[in-house]
């Protein structure tokens, strides 16, 4: 049976005795070929990941920096002022107390 199968697709016999005499090469060359091809799904998933990574940190970088300008606005004398008002207080702009030690 072997033989019509091999005399069909016209292998000789060497060559036969060639691939099966060094079978554990070719599957050491197979398992070299699954372990390339995970290895480049594996760097193809990190690098997404990074890139997901990257984008959500400048989209925090931009919030970080509004929220940080509406504080420093917020923080102003005036601003004081206008948020203190309704409630009753004023903040004077007199100056600062100065204490005399004698």
């Amino acid at each position: 049976m072997a033989n019509k199968l091999l005399s069909a697709f016209n292998v000789s016999q060497h060559t036969t005795n060639l691939v099966f005499g060094n079978f554990s090469y070719v599957m050491f060359l197979g398992f070299l070929g699954i372990l390339y091809i995970a290895n480049a799904h594996f760097a193809e998933r990190s690098v997404r990941r990074i890139q997901l990574l990257q984008k959500e940190i400048r989209e925090l970088k931009w919030e970080y920096t509004s929220i940080k300008s509406e504080t420093m606005y917020k923080s102003m004398q005036s601003q004081i002022d206008e948020t203190l008002e309704p409630v009753g207080l004023d903040l004077e702009n007199k100056g600062p107390k100065v204490i005399v030690v004698k």
